[in-house]
């Protein structure tokens, strides 16, 4: 297995939203840092990959924004006036007016021929072997498998001429997993797993592009590690089902002392409010005492732990005498 870094043309790509970008600014981070001359490649007009890196917006031009690490960005009509002064001998300054137009009119006619020309560009700077490594910020993945497999389709269209030479070379990289490789960018939701697994189907049925690699970005850190799977085995264990659980409570036996009868006072004098039910703590120095003239048949305990003083009595009046009729 050919090391991800190894190779001279890794595409990566995902469903939106991944973070296929950044994984690409990563990977040629990584790739300048271990010496390597790397072009990073931006295929969507987004101009976001400048900001991973801090840097001013990209261009076509490439353009030195860290040592050893240049960045660019695609755009087809530039791609078709470079391939134009390369392959046809036109000077730069020809009129491209022109030809952009019938450029336009034949790619609309025949699929294929933009992604032809943007693919073109990146196999171009292979063979002419200008970086070590070029990593492409591909399309997403449901367009990525026709920029893949525009190359196959042109040379099953066009049987002879330079336009046949030209997708031969281009299928020769592409072709070979030591030299192209694809990286799926996914994360783990049902949505991205679904659409990296048709992707994976798609590349292998429609192309000979190499699965080098699928990441999944977003992961969050485990609650748990190795070293608490000792703790839930022990605890899966029927005593540890019931040291768990906790004692049973005994409702068998009942208890022989006595409980302790609630508070029965109706008011604080001290705070004024309702205390009935409660429990004061013995620790206030002010008594709670209870109503005057409620029924109490047991020792009412107060805040400092005393019975409450005893009710004056009022004494009765001597009934009158029955009058003599």
């Amino acid at each position: 297995m050919v090391d991800l870094l190894e190779r001279k043309l890794v595409f990566v790509t995902g469903k939106g939203g991944v973070g296929k970008t950044t994984i690409a600014a990563a990977l040629a981070w990584l790739a300048a840092d271990r010496g390597k001359r790397t072009l990073v490649c931006e295929v969507d007009d987004k101009g976001n990959l400048a900001d991973f890196f801090e840097t001013a917006p990209t261009r076509f031009e490439e353009r030195e924004i860290a040592p050893r690490l240049w960045a660019m960005s695609m755009d087809t009509e530039a791609s078709l006036k470079q391939y134009l002064s390369l392959q046809l001998k036109l000077p730069l300054v020809a009129r491209i007016g022109p030809l952009a137009k019938m450029f336009d009119f034949v790619a609309s006619a025949a699929p294929g021929v933009k992604e032809i020309v943007t693919v073109g560009k990146l196999c171009w700077e292979v063979k002419e072997e200008h970086y070590d490594l070029i990593i492409v910020d591909a399309s997403a993945s449901g367009h990525i498998v026709s920029q893949l497999a525009a190359p196959q389709a042109i040379n099953q269209l066009v049987q002879v001429g330079l336009v046949r030479q030209q997708t031969g070379w281009m299928l020769d990289i592409l072709d070979d997993p030591a030299t192209t490789g694809l990286v799926v960018v996914a994360t783990p939701a049902e949505m991205p797993v679904n659409e990296t697994l048709e992707l994976t189907a798609r590349l292998h049925e429609e192309t000979k592009v190499d699965l080098a690699a699928v990441v999944v970005n977003r992961v969050l850190p485990e609650l748990f590690g190795r070293g608490e799977e000792e703790v839930f085995d022990r605890l899966a264990t029927p005593e540890g089902e019931e040291r768990l659980d906790g004692p049973e409570p005994n409702t068998s036996k009942r208890s022989a002392t006595p409980s302790t009868p609630a508070c029965r006072c109706s008011t604080c004098r001290t705070c004024s409010s309702a205390v009935t039910g409660c429990v004061r703590p013995t620790s206030s120095p002010t008594p709670c005492r209870p109503s005057w003239g409620t029924d109490v048949s047991w020792p009412v305990e107060t805040h400092s732990g005393r019975a409450p003083p005893t009710p004056p009595r009022t004494a009765s009046r001597p009934s009158s005498p029955p009058r003599r009729s």
